[in-house]
């Protein structure tokens, strides 16, 4: 039985009030965020983000190990983490220069530059450490470490910004572009899910778990929705207020950017964002029902409005 998008709300609702216990538990305990920063870490991640990302962490655990554990609160807090120092210095003035974020000032405007850059710094150094010390499994950790730290890195979310600034008002064809998004986003959402993966597997759990071939199926999920909701995203860009996005809308095109309405047009855009949507549903076969509120979670992500 499909999840209807009222149930879906609450469910996403439930996942995003864990996530932020778990930071608020972490922000509150001591030794973990030294004084000179609590005030703008507690600022930046208690921002009221959607939490896609860490969701998606819980949900796999879920649908592999049947419950949420404590391993997957912890591996959902560093990707959490880890996406929230991204934002921080993707707004910076060297970077996007953005005054606004998750509806309202970004990092830099609340505080300084120096400020936001040694935040982001922390909340990138604190993921890590996070899952070397509150993972309950030493193979595990080394497991979550490599992946958070694959779709993060040099190969992954940095190289694909990096690319994003070098294509600014450049002539960018539209596999280059796939390949921007897959590194800058997508990787992060195919991290999530392997770490969901990963975390309800059966050395941490009794009774089931995900093995390989599931993994590489969560993996492959969640590398279509990335793909799928930075599509969204560039759509939104050039069609939503910046009341709704939470931040400035028309950056994109005042900027440059390569983005997938700016190559192929909004209506081929569109037409990409459902098949990618279909393509991640297909993923999704073997798990049967019990992947349901992932299948919802795809239909969401591609009619979102903000």
């Amino acid at each position: 039985m499909a999840v209807a998008e009222k149930d879906f709300a609450k469910q996403l609702d439930s996942k995003v009030r864990l996530v932020n216990k778990e930071l608020g538990r972490i922000l509150s305990t001591p030794g973990w965020v030294a004084s000179e920063l609590k005030r703008p870490v507690r600022y930046a991640l208690e921002g009221p983000g959607k939490r896609i990302r860490s969701a998606v962490v819980l949900w796999c655990c879920e649908l592999v190990a049947g419950k949420v554990n404590r391993n997957a609160l912890t591996a959902a807090a560093a990707i959490e983490m880890v996406h929230t120092y991204s934002l921080i210095h993707d707004d910076l003035p060297a970077m996007d220069d953005d005054d606004y974020r998750r509806g309202r000032l970004t990092c830099h405007r609340k505080f300084d530059e120096a400020t936001a850059i040694l935040t982001g710094d922390a909340l990138l150094t604190l993921a890590f450490e996070l899952l070397a010390k509150e993972i309950n499994e030493p193979k595990a950790a080394v497991k979550l470490i490599i992946e958070l730290a694959e779709a993060a890195g040099p190969a992954g979310m940095v190289a694909g910004q990096k690319a994003d600034l070098e294509a600014e008002n450049g002539r960018v064809n539209k596999e280059t572009l796939q390949r921007i998004h897959t590194n800058k986003t997508a990787k992060m959402f195919r991290c999530a899910a392997a770490m969901g993966g990963i975390c309800g597997s059966t050395m941490l759990t009794t009774g089931g778990g995900a093995n390989e071939r599931q993994l590489k199926r969560l993996r492959e999920y969640g590398l279509k929705i990335g793909l799928g909701f930075q599509i969204a995203d560039d759509i939104l860009d050039v069609s939503a207020s910046s009341v709704q996005l939470g931040k400035t809308s028309g950056k994109d095109v005042k900027q440059g950017k390569a983005t997938y309405p700016a190559i192929v047009g909004l209506e081929k855009s569109r037409g990409l964002a459902e098949k990618l949507a279909k393509e991640a549903t297909a993923a999704l076969k073997p798990f049967g029902k019990n992947a349901d509120v992932l299948r919802e979670l795809t239909k969401s992500l591609s009619n979102r409005t903000k």
